[in-house]
């Protein structure tokens, strides 16, 4: 039998120095980030669990377990939205912790204001898997769209983190929408201000920017950006954060595949943006921009770019 002292003689590995190295500096960076005591940070697993939740209470016949009765529908859905605004109670409460003040009232205030917002995030999202199926030739039903489309995906979660963003709960909001990246491909931002009936066909590669805001009835396709031209220091050199920055996309608008769109620029009602188009400019209501028109200083409706 071979003992623990041979085993642990032939380890190759300093773990002892190793925990020591990493010890300094995680007390280094954590000496620079809080002037205090080190707070107990959110749970990242704990709050994607508890978003999980909240997306089969908003469709539990869709998400919730199979063959539910739908006697039964009601009760599951108390229950799993008691347990998923408990859990998102307490991470409003750990990332509000670090900032002082009487985080508990606070987070249990933010927790109340999010849960009454509930019904009407589920309005959107009906009206966005309506403009899914109306949009899409290949969409055989609401259902499939709830089911199955990444964009549909994407935005139900982008407007369960919009409100966390704007109820003053960022870094949770941030987790949330990367979740979402990771899961569909579609990048958009909490900070985004997106109307009804918004419909993203295929999904892979759209991004959306903070301080965009994008206006009712638009649809985007995969690979366009609306991001920011420019970024932007103060006196100190320091980066800007919160200005807007990225585009303003009004009512009516189609946005095709690989657009690029930079800057605080308005794309107005019933435009049309073509595929591969690289706009840094603001276009007039109704204008249809295309890749292979000649480039022109200014727009007139219909004017191409």
């Amino acid at each position: 039998m071979i003992a623990l002292a041979e085993i642990q003689s032939d380890d190759p590995f300093d773990i002892d120095g190793l925990v020591a190295g990493l010890s300094d500096l995680r007390n280094l960076s954590q000496r620079r980030r809080y002037r205090g005591p080190t707070p107990t940070l959110p749970s990242r697993k704990t709050l994607i669990a508890a978003i999980d939740d909240l997306v089969c209470s908003l469709y539990p016949r869709h998400f919730g377990p199979q063959g539910l009765p739908v006697e039964e529908v009601d009760a599951f859905v108390g229950r799993t939205l008691r347990a998923a605004l408990r859990a998102l109670q307490g991470q409003i409460r750990l990332e509000l912790t670090p900032v002082g003040g009487d985080a508990p009232r606070r987070a249990a205030e933010m927790a109340a204001s999010f849960a009454a917002a509930l019904p009407a995030v589920r309005a959107l999202a009906d009206s966005d898997a309506r403009a899914g199926f109306e949009g899409d030739p290949s969409a055989a039903s609401m259902d499939e769209v709830i089911f199955s489309f990444p964009g549909f995906a994407a935005t139900l979660r982008h407007r369960i983190a919009h409100q966390l963003y704007k109820l003053g709960a960022p870094m949770l909001a941030r987790i949330a929408s990367e979740d979402a990246h990771a899961r569909t491909g579609v990048d958009i931002h909490p900070g985004a201000e997106i109307g009804e009936r918004f419909f993203i066909d295929h999904g892979t590669g759209v991004v959306i920017g903070e301080t965009a805001i994008v206006g009712r009835n638009v649809r985007l396709y995969q690979g366009v950006t609306l991001g920011a031209k420019r970024l932007e220091t103060d006196e100190t050199g320091r980066l800007r954060k919160g200005y807007p920055r990225h585009p303003i996309v009004e009512d009516d608008v189609v946005i095709y595949a690989g657009a690029t769109i930079l800057g605080r620029v308005t794309i107005g009602c019933g435009s049309s943006i073509g595929g591969g188009v690289w706009l840094t400019q603001s276009a007039p209501p109704g204008s249809h921009l295309s890749q292979a028109a000649p480039c022109r200083e200014s727009f007139d409706n219909g004017a191409g770019i």
